[in-house]
């Protein structure tokens, strides 16, 4: 896929996560890689949830 459409970056030098879609980073590689995913998850539901509220305008 062309690099414009990336989805998340993991930098490991900086220790940082970013997930391009809604705009979240994260300072916390180490814990994210060994599956501790739950506030990219809840950020991700959340701003799925006010996409759909907002459709429905």
């Amino acid at each position: 896929g062309d690099r414009s459409e990336r989805i998340r970056t993991y930098n490991f030098p900086q220790g940082r996560v970013s997930d391009h879609r809604i705009g979240l980073t994260l300072y916390k590689i180490e814990a994210i890689m060994n599956g501790d995913l739950d506030e990219i998850i809840d950020a991700l539901i959340t701003a799925d949830t006010a996409e759909k509220l907002k459709a429905e305008e």
